[in-house]
């Protein structure tokens, strides 16, 4: 049997890439820590480490093993969750969601689950997705509402055995101008039209997509601003700031100052979708609640 402390010892091992690192973490001594690494590897008959000059890395035996440990804890963390409810006589569903996920896509869902599950306590949580898949793999969120571009998901090693990531729905990008632009009339534009534009970027990952592509086209993009919020982004290209790269989720329809002008093939996109655990246990909050994200993106 694999003792569970030494699998949280070995876990801390990897995180910090050496004993004494993973000792002053879990306030124990160096000594211990290797102790019970050597008392791992002898009860599993392989070893779990190996020592180089940049400090420990796993052996293809610790990966195996680590990738294991993140789903007993994450079960573990999960039931503890449930027995707090339980405890405290209360349904908990924590969902965690990226900005504008949150502010479009989720109340069109929740406004139906609420009516439906009235004695349900709903906790959001706004995050990026490279912070809220760890908090579903761990059991601290029950879904997250996440997206990628035309990368992967932010996943760690493991993450794709205690995760299930349910695609949801595209969400293409178009080009917000000033109402008054040149180019505001346009039915379709080509980045490389809007080379001499200075920019403003809702979000870091615009900005990575839009380097990216620059370069390929051969221009240097120019920034006359940065923001975390698309909405915010939006209101700066109102005043002639700039013009912006935007998500269809986060755009701004109602704003008359502005003009959205869509992206000629390939177009960038976003992919967004739903992170779930893999549980063993059914799970009818977190289904009911991704029914209700899918019925909400059919009505638009």
């Amino acid at each position: 049997m694999i003792d569970v402390q030494r699998l949280r010892i070995l876990r801390e091992v990897a995180r910090q890439g050496s004993f004494s690192k993973a000792a002053a973490a879990l306030l124990f001594t160096p000594s211990a820590v290797s102790q019970h690494i050597a008392t791992l590897e002898r009860s599993i008959g392989a070893a779990v480490v190996e020592r180089s000059t940049r400090g420990v890395v796993l052996t293809e035996a610790g990966r195996l093993l680590i990738e294991a440990a993140e789903a007993v804890f994450a079960e573990l963390h999960h039931a503890q969750e449930q027995i707090d409810r339980i405890a405290a006589g209360r349904t908990r569903l924590t969902i965690a969601t990226f900005s504008s996920g949150g502010r479009r896509l989720l109340p069109r869902a929740l406004t139906p689950f609420v009516a439906d599950h009235p004695d349900v306590e709903i906790n959001v949580l706004e995050r990026e997705p490279e912070d809220s898949l760890p908090l579903v793999r761990e059991g601290t969120a029950d879904l997250a509402i996440a997206y990628h571009f035309d990368g992967p998901l932010p996943l760690a090693r493991g993450d794709r055995s205690t995760l299930r990531w349910t695609p949801l729905m595209e969400d293409p990008m178009s080009v917000v101008l000033p109402k008054g632009h040149r180019l505001a009339g346009r039915e379709a534009l080509d980045l490389t039209e809007l080379a001499d534009e200075r920019w403003v970027l809702g979000c870091t990952k615009t900005q990575d997509y839009l380097r990216r592509y620059a370069e390929r086209a051969g221009f240097e993009p120019r920034f006359a601003g940065a923001t975390s919020d698309y909405f915010f982004a939006q209101s700066l290209v109102a005043t002639g700031v700039g013009v912006s790269l935007i998500p269809q989720v986060a755009l701004d329809h109602s704003a008359t100052a502005l003009a959205i002008v869509p992206i000629q093939p390939p177009r960038p996109t976003r992919y967004i979708g739903v992170a779930t655990a893999g549980r063993r246990r059914p799970q009818p909050l977190v289904e009911g609640l991704v029914g209700a994200l899918f019925r909400a993106v059919d009505q638009g």
